[in-house]
């Protein structure tokens, strides 16, 4: 098998597992009953250590996009082919689906078939539909920044704590907008829940805000604020003097 062909299924796997990972480990921590008591701040916990360990688990096997949006910002800014991102489109949609379907296998029915099911996203009563998707619109766009942040040239050296990054980023805009919109920011976070549980009211919002975002974020990223690193070269007698 040649490298290259082994290099596209190990990033499909990790792109599969790294969301199954994201989607089982946060939807069980929005499990909330009088058996099971749970607090809005446990719930914006969970989902960021959820992706701190999807990103550490597969991040040096797929990048850990983990989210088709992200995938999008991704080919925007020609860090993978067109034919890559489909390829991770479906991984992850697979593995939220599989990852969901874990939960139904292995909790009690009476935490999963709650209200429209556990973990679908919606918005809430009181929120408009214009604005649940300004909502999704704007935090998609900040995790995208967050995104670029990390991939542009210049921030090469710092990639370290990349995992608590993104997990903290994550774990902050749902603290802020979740009370709202449920605060996804990926697609396919939102697919599984609505497919297996067969409610896909407002389930648009959840595809369109983020990937439109992603789209419009990256592509203003790296226009405007990115820069390439010139490393300029040091002749040797320039060396030579640095050392007297």
């Amino acid at each position: 098998m040649k490298g290259s062909t082994l290099d596209k299924i190990c990033a499909f796997l990790g792109e599969l597992i790294g969301t199954g990972i994201l989607v089982f480990l946060g939807c069980i921590g929005c499990v909330s009953s009088p058996l099971f008591a749970n607090s809005h701040l446990q719930i914006i916990l969970n989902f960021g250590f959820a992706v701190l360990i999807a990103i550490q688990c597969i991040g040096c096997v797929s990048g850990a996009h983990i989210n088709p949006a992200v995938t999008v910002a991704a080919l925007i800014y020609d860090m993978i082919t067109l034919k890559m991102a489909l390829v991770y489109f479906v991984a992850q949609l697979l593995g939220a689906f599989i990852g969901y379907g874990l939960l139904k296998l292995l909790l009690p029915a009476n935490v999963i078939d709650v209200g429209n099911g556990l973990c679908v996203t919606k918005p809430h009563v009181d929120v408009t539909v214009t604005q649940a998707f300004g909502i999704e619109f704007v935090i998609t766009s900040i995790l995208i920044l967050v995104c670029c942040g990390v991939w542009d040239p210049r921030n090469a050296k710092f990639h370290d704590s990349v995992p608590i990054r993104f997990g903290l980023a994550v774990a902050g805009l749902a603290c802020a907008a979740g009370p709202f919109t449920g605060a996804s920011m990926n697609p396919a976070r939102s697919f599984a829940p609505a497919l297996w549980n067969t409610h896909f009211e407002h389930n648009w919002i959840y595809w369109i805000a983020p990937l439109t975002s992603a789209a419009i974020t990256a592509y203003a990223y790296k226009i405007v604020l990115r820069r390439e690193v010139v490393q300029a070269e040091t002749s040797a007698d320039e060396k030579l003097r640095e050392i007297h």
